[in-house]
This record gives structure tokens, C-alpha cells and sequence, in this order.
């Protein structure tokens, strides 16, 4: 197993670009159980905020189910 040396930037990082880290940012949605998705930007342009994103993901998701039942029905 190799071992890294501990705080050993790679010669292309600086310590000052990588900027200050803000401990617990995210706590208090991780701790709600918000899962957080990053959307490709060619998905993103499509929905005007997390509404839309929640309601198209809804609706395939019942699309996806009937489907399904579909299919098991003519079994």
C-alpha cells in the first residue's frame, strides 16, 4: 500500500489557490438527508430551478413505473 507524504501539494497546487475551507457548510443538509446532485450543464440550462428538476424526475419516474407494470402484466 503506498503512503502518501501527509500536506504534499502536487508541484501544480498552491496552498493559496485552493482558498480557506468552511467547516460543517453542507452539515445541515447532510444531516436532512438532502442528496446533492451536480447536473452536467447541458442538463442544467434545460430546468429554471429545483422545482422543475424535482417535477421532471416525477414524472419519469411514473413513466417508468407503468411501464413496468405493463410488462408484467402481459407475462
Amino acid at each position: 500500500m503506498r503512503k502518501d507524504k501527509p500536506d504534499e501539494l502536487r508541484p501544480e497546487y498552491s496552498k493559496s489557490d485552493l482558498g480557506r475551507g468552511i467547516r460543517g457548510k453542507y452539515y445541515q443538509d447532510f444531516s436532512a438527508g438532502t442528496n446533492l446532485v451536480l447536473l452536467s450543464p447541458d442538463v442544467a440550462t434545460m430546468f429554471k430551478d429545483e422545482k422543475s428538476v424535482n417535477d421532471a424526475l416525477r414524472s419519469l419516474i411514473k413513466l417508468a413505473q407503468k411501464a413496468v407494470e405493463k410488462t408484467n402484466r402481459s407475462i
